[in-house]
């Protein structure tokens, strides 16, 4: 070292700064996926402020399997959910942390985007949320069903003759636009005796034939066994699917997948079929859409009908609405212009129709002791005689037993309404007559039919049992048909067969006689419909017997100058439900408005109308007590009505969606039953 030279320390020398690292993901930690790393899903969690889709990161473990429409679970406000991946995207406008995507459940596509689009439309409609909407479309999964192979779409070939169409007019030229795939809407009434199951069999495999699927949901099983079967014999076993709720998990699921896979171009079923994910439907039929059954008892309530309506218009697809009788909201289809009626020419019907006799509700009995004991007019013992004599069986229907304070005119027998807003008058508990729907009493009644001034009670007529009319025909088997046990058929022989409304077995070679027993106790009830509703099953049984011709006879106890009972004798269900509908668009009932029925203790009822926004066409009616009110005049549960134009229909739905959502945002600890277009409304 040179002299003079200074040293430093080795340890005084500055350090070397270490190269720059890439920084390195931690062990464990997820990577989005490179191509649409946000998936947006709807969370199973039923809560109405929640009616949206969340975004949700993707992790490239999991990029393959999360597709649009597969099940997935996700971590929500710290708890594991199921959920449906409705879309991927790109880009989301949240600003915050993304949590990512549990699981892939499965990613077999579920919910496609029709089904998804009709969910939300079906949501708005009635008032409620996607998720529930889809817990009623889509069934629980069953994974080992899940794992079998799909088949491949069976092929429906044979075109059906069209004869059986022919007897009504238009009715060959509905097929034809089947044929054709041209949209086309109708309204049928079966002729009485028609094999109406074949026909609606016929369209199904005309639309099949030409590559389409269709869709037919019907009330019940026995209807649902008897349509399945005409269609498998017409389009083969392996085109047809049935789905209804009595099927286990996983047959159910099976024959869903099968339908979704596009295995099957024909599905039949009950109520939730109205929602089956048929590929490219060209048909959807409702049958007996005055039904009960066919409303859901399920958040948002759906009604089969008005659900395939809207699934028509979606997938510019046809729509026919059959049954023996009609509906008010089915004639509204027709007076609008939406539908076409198809009905059968006078001599057509005149050939099929039994011969029907009304009898008023004071019968005499007295000429015939056996009459006396059985509790039937002696016209009726008569006609039920003359059919077991000619080998025939004969139907006897009959109501529930049951009192109900209804009140109607004196006079004339018309239901009697509230002069305010045109509801149904009852007795109250102090005895005074009082409006069901706004709680008005009513103080001066005058009948708008006669003009008198008195009213009386309707009472429901009691149940004539088995063993009364075996007393009264001796040597002769009884059979009944009820709650317990509801026949499908019965043999053409000699036979009574005793069933309450809408448990009719079909008769081989058809019923020699009918008797439509108590009537007032199926007119008398307090029901909007009742009148269409005594209507629609007294003609479901009146279809079962065999032509005049033939010496078929229909007996039915009620008055001669009632609208039912003439709509009946001459059956013309299309002039009563044409008369029908003229009333409620007078008084103010649906369909010609649409209706929200608000159920829930006073207080949440109360607090729930003062902050509606309604439209300026609304109404609010009521609130008024559900049930028998305590000493004080208290009641646990009211009801409100709220009823507005058509045009606002949809406005009205929205708002109580809205106020519906911030109860549950805040929480309230009561909640309130919202149903749009109730089937009762007493």
């Amino acid at each position: 070292m040179p002299d003079g030279a200074q040293t430093t320390p080795l340890w005084d020398l500055p350090k070397p700064k270490p190269a720059a690292r890439k920084p390195q993901a931690r062990k464990g930690q997820q990577k989005a996926a490179a191509v649409d790393p946000i998936a947006r899903i709807v969370v199973d969690v039923p809560l109405a402020h929640l009616d949206r889709t969340f975004d949700y990161q993707v992790p490239d473990k999991l990029d393959a399997d999360a597709v649009p429409g597969a099940r997935v679970r996700v971590r929500f406000a710290g708890q594991l959910v199921d959920g449906f991946l409705i879309e991927r995207a790109a880009t989301t406008e949240h600003t915050g942390r993304l949590a990512f995507l549990e699981r892939v459940t499965s990613s077999e596509r579920v919910l496609d985007p029709r089904l998804a689009a009709l969910a939300r439309t079906v949501a708005e409609r009635y008032g409620g949320t996607m998720i529930d909407v889809l817990r009623l479309a889509i069934p629980p999964r069953h994974a080992k069903t899940e794992a079998e192979p799909a088949r491949p779409r069976a092929e429906v070939k044979a075109v059906p003759s069209e004869s059986g169409w022919a007897r009504y007019q238009r009715g060959a030229a509905f097929l034809e636009a089947l044929r054709g795939n041209r949209q086309a809407h109708a309204v049928w009434q079966a002729l009485p005796g028609e094999d109406w199951p074949r026909r609606l069999a016929e369209a199904a495999a005309v639309v099949a034939a030409g590559g389409r699927g269709a869709v037919l949901v019907v009330p019940d099983q026995r209807d649902l066994a008897r349509v399945h079967a005409a269609c498998a014999e017409l389009a083969g076993e392996d085109a047809v699917v049935g789905l209804s709720a009595d099927l286990g998990p996983a047959e159910r699921y099976r024959r869903w997948l099968a339908v979704a896979r596009g295995s099957a171009p024909i599905v039949v079923g009950t109520r939730a079929t109205m929602f089956a994910p048929v590929h490219d439907p060209g048909l959807f039929v409702v049958w007996d859409d005055g039904d009960d059954l066919h409303v859901d008892p399920h958040m948002p309530y759906p009604q089969v009908r008005d659900v395939l309506i809207l699934r028509a218009h979606a997938e510019k697809a046809s729509m026919l609405v059959a049954g023996f009788a009609r509906t008010a909201e089915a004639q509204l289809l027709v007076e609008s212009g939406w539908a076409h009626p198809v009905l059968a020419s006078r001599e057509e019907l005149r050939r099929a129709v039994p011969r029907v006799t009304p009898v008023g509700e004071d019968f005499d009995v007295a000429r015939d002791e056996a009459a006396r004991v059985a509790r039937l007019p002696s016209v009726a013992f008569e006609a039920a005689r003359q059919a077991l004599s000619g080998g025939a069986p004969v139907l006897v229907q009959v109501p529930r037993r049951g009192y109900v304070p209804a009140l109607a005119c004196a006079q004339c027998r018309a239901p009697a309404h509230c002069r305010r807003c045109a509801g149904p008058l009852a007795l109250t508990g102090s005895g005074a007559p009082s409006c069901r729907w706004c709680g008005a009493p009513e103080g001066g009644f005058r009948c708008n039919s006669c003009g008198s001034q008195r009213m009386r009670a309707m009472v429901v007529g009691s149940k004539r049992t088995a063993e009364e009319l075996g007393r009264a025909f001796p040597g002769f088997a009884v059979r009944t048909s009820g709650a317990q046990e509801v026949l499908a058929t019965v043999p053409g022989k000699p036979a009574l067969v005793v069933c309450t409304p809408g448990a009719e077995p079909v008769a081989e070679g058809g019923y020699g006689a009918a008797l439509l027993l108590d009537g007032w106790a199926l007119l008398g009830r307090q029901d909007l419909r009742a009148a269409e509703e005594t209507l629609r099953r007294w003609m479901a049984a009146a279809a079962l017997v065999r032509p005049g011709a033939a010496g078929g006879r229909i007996v039915v106890g009620a008055e001669a100058g009632l609208t039912p009972v003439q709509a009946l004798v001459r059956w013309d269900p299309a002039w009563h439900a044409e008369r029908e509908l003229a009333e409620r668009r007078e008084l103010g009932f649906p369909p010609a408005v649409r209706m929200a029925s608000l159920e829930g203790t006073p207080e949440a009822v109360g607090a729930l109308l003062d902050e509606l926004s309604l439209p300026e066409s609304g109404e609010v009616l009521g609130p008024v007590p559900l049930g028998e009110m305590d000493d004080e005049g208290r009641t646990e549960r009211e009801r409100a009505l709220v009823r507005v134009p058509r045009a606002d229909g949809r406005a009205l739905a929205a708002t109580l969606a809205t106020a519906q959502a911030r109860r549950v945002a805040r929480k309230e600890a009561e909640p309130v039953r919202i149903q749009l277009d109730p089937q009762a409304l007493i």
